[in-house]
């Protein structure tokens, strides 16, 4: 029964609701609709009943609209009844004074506001004539009187509502379009024929190049794009992020009555620079999401004129080695970026001691003994301790700093619930572990959640920017600035980046290393940043391939063969072109010619090249110049030794023709790259097994041989090298799925992940190359020098393959 009244209640106060709101011009749909949000329909509710208590029951509809867009477009409902008396009063008349209202309470959270400052911004008691309209319009028309007269009815009449109504911000919109409808009509008469043909579009003049990146439309992995840079991206209002200073517009931000006051601080130190920081844990090595990050922090510091901070969250002593501060730093410069300060959590550690002390005389952290194993979950039993004197909790806390208690047997944890649920989060616990940069000074460290925000407001960090699995930790950021009174960062959200057929967590790769399947953390297989470089991906494509993904709420999950895209585009113009063979097959050329110098044409569409002797290596040696970059020649040309003796690709051979094979066989000749010559077959040599081991050929100038179909790579008088052939890690896209791999991702490994081809040749253009060295070997992919390489023995990485199937010439 009680529950049935109760309905009946809720019923009758929902239409009393649809009728109240249905008064004030809203339509029953709307009205309803409305009632589905109850903070909107509560305050909507309180503003139409202030109204009717000034205006009488009966509201118009200009009035209804007015109220409707405070309730809900106000952030903050404090200042509700202040607006909606200057509605009430018909001194807040139109949606421009409106918004401009809102703004300005948005831009002044602290109470009181100033009457007459905001009266003064948002128009209140401005009276705009029709004259003054008359003028503003007649003066527009008047600077634009030559366009018109030539363009009549097709210039854009919005120009002159804008310049007219930015001289006279008040005024009615519908009444400055209706004046300046009438002074154009005046001026130029009634439309004619041609003034109702449409305009034809002027072609739009095609920028020069500009380096270009891609914003990012994701979906299932895949990107579809359009041309942005990454700087444009991340660049002023590109995201809608605050301004320095004004932290306090961000929605949920906390104000305070010391908010203002520290906002004004802040920008007294910074001078309004736009501020980030980049707080990894040196713990590991940095990854491809991890790249992101990078980018996202120091691209949107440099975007906007700010700097951005390098600060090690070094507060976990147990897990840190100085390798990782290294490799850290030398990642982030390896990306292109340089950090403002090189900082570390443990530089603060005496200031957030002496805060943390703060938090406990100020009520606002306590000493507790649950164990660890009691306070895990988000339901945690509450701790008995919570409620113990700041006395008490400050001499415990004293006596934890003096390693009093052991591991586990204390904790501070901070008063508070975060988004998630979970209550009182630890702020130090004990650890008998020395520091790498502290010693032993310190047996208590700080966690996270204390450390973070705080280092942030020391550093005056303007915008700290975190993955979306810290959104939940949003409040006690701000929850513990605000308990100790200082300055307040802004903490903002975006997705991650996660690559398919990979794992990237610390945990997963050190399991990798342990039982052999990788190398170490730089195996070219793994999506390390340091592996990506020894694989030869140049850092500008992984910058180029976060901008395409671009900054997104949402989480992105890309294919691999992205990233190696946008390696193909930047080593395209980076890598020098040369020759190698991977399965070397001997040939002879009978009829090699005499040598000297000559000019000859080498090969479809590459023009001419000189082939030269200067003098002779040997008696039949010429020496082919060889451009670095093909399509610039420009770029310069290296030299290649071509001798009777040359090497090809087994594969570019076979003695029986298939239907479409366009590469060497008997009765089928090629031409060899650059070299300006075409050669045929006369002879197969084979061993006992009937493989073949050479081929003795012909060759003839280009120029009178008949137009081949294919032209092969090759290496004469080479250099012997080792050469490593990579293939993902993983058979599945998510190794790390159990129902996708339910043997977990050990067993998911690629067994054929990695093929090594020892004896390898390739042209001694390569003789002085240094590790991390970048070469296109001509059809055959993209290959960097691996730190491996030794005198005598250059080992080659291959980064990617090339976009065009590498079975085809």
């Amino acid at each position: 029964m009680a529950a049935a009244a109760a309905g009946s209640v809720a019923a009758e106060e929902a239409e009393e609701a649809v009728r109240l709101f249905t008064a004030i011009g809203l339509s029953e749909a709307k009205a309803r609709e409305t009632l589905r949000n109850a903070a909107l329909s509560a305050l909507l509710r309180r503003a139409v009943l202030q109204a009717q208590s000034a205006l009488g029951p009966a509201l118009d509809k200009a009035t209804g609209t007015l109220l409707y867009n405070a309730a809900a477009r106000l952030r903050d409902p404090k200042h509700l009844g202040f607006l909606v008396g200057y509605i009430a009063r018909r001194e807040i008349l139109t949606d421009l004074q409106l918004s401009a209202a809102l703004e300005y309470v948005r831009s002044h959270p602290l109470e009181p506001l100033d009457a007459v400052d905001f009266e003064q911004a948002c128009g209140v008691g401005v009276c705009i004539t029709p004259e003054q309209i008359e003028e503003a319009v007649e003066a527009v028309i008047s600077e634009h009187q030559a366009e018109l007269l030539a363009e009549r009815y097709h210039f854009n009449m919005g120009v002159l509502m804008g310049e007219a109504r930015s001289r006279l911000r008040w005024a009615d919109g519908k009444t400055v379009k209706n004046e300046v409808d009438l002074q154009v009509l005046h001026l130029l008469g009634p439309k004619t024929e041609a003034d109702l043909e449409k305009k034809p579009k002027a072609a739009k003049a095609r920028p020069a190049p500009v380096e270009k990146q891609k914003a990012p439309v994701v979906e299932n992995g895949e990107v579809g794009t359009e041309t942005r840079s990454l700087l444009e991206q991340l660049r002023g209002e590109a995201l809608k992020f605050h301004k320095p200073g004004e932290n306090y517009k961000t929605e949920g931000y906390v104000v305070t009555p010391n908010t203002m006051a520290l906002l004004k601080q802040h920008l007294a130190i910074t001078g309004g620079q736009v501020r980030t920081r980049f707080p990894p844990e040196p713990n590991g090595i940095l990854h491809i999401g991890h790249a992101k990050a990078i980018n996202f922090n120091f691209g949107y510091a440099k975007a906007n004129g700010g700097v951005c901070f390098l600060r090690y969250d070094d507060t976990n002593p147990e897990k840190e080695e100085e390798k990782y501060f290294t490799a850290i730093r030398d990642m982030v410069e390896w990306l292109g970026y340089q950090p403002y300060a090189v900082t570390h959590a443990s530089d603060y550690f005496d200031q957030l001691y002496t805060w943390a002390l703060e938090l406990i005389r100020r009520g606002q952290a306590y000493v507790c003994h649950q164990k660890v194993e009691e306070i895990k979950g988000h339901n945690p039993p509450p701790s008995p301790w919570r409620d113990r004197p700041v006395e008490e909790s400050l001499l415990l806390f004293e006596d934890m700093r003096k390693g009093k208690f052991g591991e586990g047997e204390a904790t501070l944890r901070m008063k508070l619930v975060m988004e998630d649920g979970k209550m009182d989060p630890v702020a130090y616990r004990v650890k008998f572990t020395p520091h790498h940069r502290t010693g032993d000074k310190w047996c208590i460290y700080p966690t996270y959640d204390y450390t973070h925000c705080l280092c942030d407001s020391i550093e005056h960090i303007t915008h700290s920017l975190c993955t979306k699995e810290f959104q939940a930790r949003r409040s006690s950021y701000f929850w513990l600035c605000n308990a100790l009174d200082v300055y307040c960062p802004v903490q903002w959200e975006y997705g991650r980046l996660n690559l398919l057929y990979t794992v990237v967590s610390k945990r997963k790769i050190i399991r990798l290393v342990e039982t052999g399947a990788v190398r170490d953390w730089d195996d070219p297989r793994l999506f390390t940043l340091t592996a990506l470089r020894r694989r030869g991906f140049p850092p500008e494509a992984i910058n180029n391939f976060c901008a395409r993904v671009g900054v997104t709420v949402a989480q992105a999950t890309m294919e691999p063969h992205l990233l190696e895209a946008c390696a193909r585009e930047v080593l395209n113009e980076q890598a020098p072109r040369a020759m190698a063979v991977l399965e070397p097959l001997k040939v002879t050329i009978t009829n090699f010619p005499a040598p000297k110098v000559r000019l000859l044409r080498a090969g479809v569409g590459a023009g001419f090249h000189r082939v030269r002797i200067n003098p002779p290596p040997s008696p039949q040696t010429l020496e082919v110049l060889v451009p670095n970059f093909p399509a610039d020649e420009s770029r310069g040309f290296h030299k290649v030794p071509f001798q009777p003796t040359v090497y090809i690709e087994e594969t570019d051979f076979r003695e029986e023709m298939d239907k479409g094979y366009k590469r060497l066989a008997p009765g089928q000749p090629v031409g060899l790259r650059h070299t300006g010559y075409v050669i045929a077959v006369q002879n197969v040599i084979k061993d006992p097994s009937g493989r073949v081991m050479e081929l003795e050929v012909t060759c003839t100038k280009s120029d009178v041989a008949e137009k081949p179909k294919a032209f092969i790579h090759w290496v004469s008088e080479p250099l012997a090298c080792e050469v490593r052939l990579y293939e993902r890690l993983f058979l599945h896209k998510n190794p790390e799925d159990p129902s996708e791999v339910p043997g977990g991702f050990l067993s998911d490994l690629n067994p054929d992940s990695l093929r090594v081809v020892p004896n390898a040749l390739v042209d001694s253009s390569v003789l002085s190359a240094r590790p991390f060295d970048k070469f296109q070997f001509e059809r055959l992919g993209y290959f960097s020098v691996d730190p491996d390489s030794k005198e005598g023995k250059v080992v080659f990485n291959r980064t990617v393959t090339l976009k065009e199937d590498p079975g085809k010439a």
